[in-house]
């Protein structure tokens, strides 16, 4: 498995951590529920971090490859540090006297290296982009968004050349064919899953004492990173609007935002970050909005548990994993009809759809599931017992599928 821009083991919310880490590191998990042995590599970014850790379970690694410099460092850099992260690969591969079977690649970096390692050890790659440069083009707002023409260029030739290309909804399938016009017969849709032992409904009174919130307080919840493409200022504009209304009383609710930094002074936040501090502050609602950071991914199921509702306002999702983690818990979700989200959301049936940048639109459907709890109680029900179809001993079976029929293909002689 390789994930070479960012940790499975990171913490959720940080500046490129998301859906992705959790995906590799609960898929890599369950892979070893069912007996399968995984390493996955990804680029060493913390020199006091050992190097291979044992977190997986069951005798399956994560691997921190130097690749150079070990600390974090710009994501238009990383291309550069490839070679010798492949290298390194290689070398850590002959050392402990390893064959993999197959390769399964993460994001268009991890992609290119996979390719290199596919002609070194003469094995099948399968790669899943979770995000697309074209798919980020339409929707970026500026300049510092928009993806390289090296990504672009890279996708198309992943697209052509790896064995398998998974794709995590139906919509993926199709920006495939209409953005990158390539053929899509290598292409295979398998969502990704939750854990369904670890997110479930906690009683909210529990769940509100073990995040430190007053039970009769009641909350908003967003998560994941802070960046233009996840809509954030939206949800803050749609909750200015309700407290204007006056459905939202000062002292009684909260919008609180899981991701980016928090308690940092302002020379080390991000842009993004003093930019959405800067719109709850003129909106006047930054009494009511709480900024909490990057939360530990093993306690979300609480913050989840205790919000009466949770808003994914992206521009683009290629799934949107925080939705189906928050519908498992229960949850009423909001989200943007967008990507894989409007796959993942049926209508006021397992949650809502509303249009991306829309403050006036969102705010109105938060209006209404705050001002009926019948409804907000069915609609988590009903996204509790969808979510439960995603559970990952269910979607890892259909991986461990694509692995078999992707080695006999490639090795016919397994047939």
């Amino acid at each position: 498995m390789i994930s070479y821009h960012t940790c499975p083991l990171a913490t959720l919310g940080g500046k490129d951590t998301g859906g992705m880490n959790v995906y590799v590191r609960d898929l890599s998990r369950e892979l070893g529920r069912q007996g399968i042995g995984v390493d996955v590599f990804t680029r060493s970014q913390d020199e006091h971090v050992p190097h291979v850790l044992h977190d997986l379970g069951f005798g399956n690694r994560v691997v921190h490859i130097p690749a150079g410099p070990e600390t974090p460092v710009a994501k238009d850099s990383l291309a550069d540090y490839l070679p010798e992260f492949i290298g390194n690969i290689r070398g850590f591969a002959e050392a402990k006297g390893l064959e993999y079977d197959l390769i399964h690649s993460h994001y268009w970096l991890s992609g290119i290296a996979g390719l290199d390692l596919r002609r070194a050890w003469d094995v099948p790659l399968i790669h899943m982009m979770h995000t697309l440069g074209l798919m980020k083009n339409r929707v970026a707002r500026s300049q510092s968004e928009m993806a390289t023409e090296q990504r672009e260029q890279a996708e198309r030739q992943l697209l052509t050349q790896a064995d398998r290309i998974v794709a995590a909804t139906q919509a993926e399938l199709a920006q495939f064919q209409w953005l990158y016009k390539v053929d899509t017969k290598n292409v295979v849709v398998i969502p990704p899953g939750v854990d369904t032992s670890h997110f479930y409904p906690i009683p909210e009174d529990e769940a509100k004492e073990f995040i430190g919130m007053p039970e009769d307080k009641r909350m908003i919840l967003y998560v994941g990173r802070i960046e233009p493409l996840k809509g954030v200022d939206t949800l803050i504009e749609a909750a200015a609007i309700l407290r204007q209304r006056g459905v939202l009383v000062e002292g009684c609710e909260c919008l609180a935002i899981i991701g980016g930094e928090s308690g940092e002074p302002p020379e080390k936040i991000s842009e993004e970050m003093a930019r959405l501090k800067g719109i709850a502050r003129k909106l006047g609602t930054d009494d009511m909005v709480t900024f909490l950071g990057p939360q530990d991914q093993d306690n979300l199921q609480y913050y989840y548990s205790a919000s009466d509702i949770v808003v994914v306002p992206s521009h683009y999702e290629s799934f949107g994993l925080v939705a189906l983690e928050a519908m498992a818990c229960g949850r009423t979700v909001v989200a943007s009809e967008t990507g894989g989200l409007a796959f993942l959301i049926h209508d006021g049936e397992n949650g809502f759809h509303v249009p991306a940048a829309d403050p006036n639109a969102l705010a109105d459907k938060l209006e209404l599931i705050i001002k009926d709890p019948g409804l907000r109680a069915r609609i988590g029900e009903n996204a509790r017992a969808y979510a439960q179809g995603h559970a990952w001993p269910l979607i890892a079976e259909r991986v461990v599928k694509l692995y078999s029929e992707v080695l006999r293909a490639y090795h016919p002689s397994l047939a």
